[in-house]
């Protein structure tokens, strides 16, 4: 059972464990639990018999039947009709299937993952999800958690997106500015690897042939980064002159320059803060840092670096 929000990768979490598995030559089949209605997902996942229902008008084996020896992906399980689960109950207790109109079984061999955004326990309080099935499915839970908590992979994310979009839109980029990783770090990502995917595609597409992709072309057609529009052009949405606010970095550059500390006691008091933020969590402070719970524990080991004698 994978659990996450919607965009954080479930179903490529899904096809991982399929192809690392002993099942990785047999049949991957996905079913979107919200895409279909109640009758045609029955339909789709355990197959019907020709006038189970209008339209019916051939025998069919669903996709249950067809991930035979495979794996059958259940995406959103959690938005599944009850009717559904009673029958997907039966799936995973006694290994067969019903199809939809008879009522003759065929047992099937299949490994079920399912994905949710829902929470279950909720779901199952409010009497729309089977506590039965849950028991079935939690056997061995997986939480992909939002991009907001792995501040370490945006830029490792983003870099392999980059290749894919450049090949796909026959572009030569020389990858992306310093300010536009910055920008990619300080996002919340509400659409989580979804969102960045869609942004880097953005960038990609507007930054000119043989440049950089800078923070404006991957944010300026967001909403709410208005600002960083009339950044790149000095224009506001009107065609007027823009007055620019004043830019947080640099101000926040300006004050630790004029603090007079070295560049090592900057980092070792920023590191200490987090920690301190986090109630000592490393894990906590080290993705508010953006960097790994060792890369963190080892900076703090190291502590600042002493001042040379005489240096200018």
């Amino acid at each position: 059972l994978i659990l996450g929000e919607s965009g954080t990768g479930k179903s490529l979490a899904a096809r991982a464990v399929h192809e690392r598995s002993p099942y990785r030559d047999k049949p991957f089949v996905t079913v979107s639990c919200p895409s279909l209605s109640k009758e045609l997902l029955e339909s789709d996942l355990f197959g019907h018999v020709k006038g189970s229902f209008t339209g019916a008008m051939r025998d069919t084996w669903g996709k249950v039947k067809a991930a035979e020896g495979g794996t059958l992906f259940l995406d959103e399980v959690g938005d599944m009709p009850l009717p559904a689960q009673a029958k997907l109950l039966r799936v995973l207790q006694e290994g067969e299937i019903e199809r939809l109109g008879s009522e003759t079984t065929r047992k099937v061999n299949v490994r079920l993952v399912a994905a949710t955004n829902v929470d279950l326990d909720t779901a199952v309080k409010a009497g729309r999800f089977r506590r039965d099935l849950l028991y079935r499915l939690n056997i061995y839970p997986i939480r992909i958690p939002p991009l907001r908590e792995r501040g370490a992979d945006i830029e490792l994310l983003a870099q392999t997106l980059l290749a894919r979009f450049t090949a796909l839109h026959g572009k030569r980029l020389q990858g992306f500015s310093e300010r536009a990783l910055q920008a990619l770090g300080r996002h919340a990502w509400p659409g989580n690897v979804r969102e960045l995917e869609n942004i880097v595609e953005r960038g990609v597409i507007l930054a000119a042939q043989g440049g950089s992709i800078e923070a404006e072309d991957l944010f300026s057609l967001s909403p709410g980064h208005a600002d960083q529009a009339a950044d790149r052009t000095g224009l506001d949405p009107h065609g007027q002159l823009a007055t620019l606010p004043p830019d947080p970095d640099e101000d926040l550059c300006e004050r630790m320059l004029a603090s007079g500390l070295p560049l090592e006691e900057l980092e070792h008091q920023l590191l200490a803060f987090a920690v301190a933020r986090e109630s000592g969590n490393l894990s906590a402070a080290a993705r508010r840092l953006g960097i790994t719970r060792p890369q963190l524990a080892y900076r703090l080991r190291r502590g600042p670096m002493p001042s040379e004698p005489g240096a200018a």
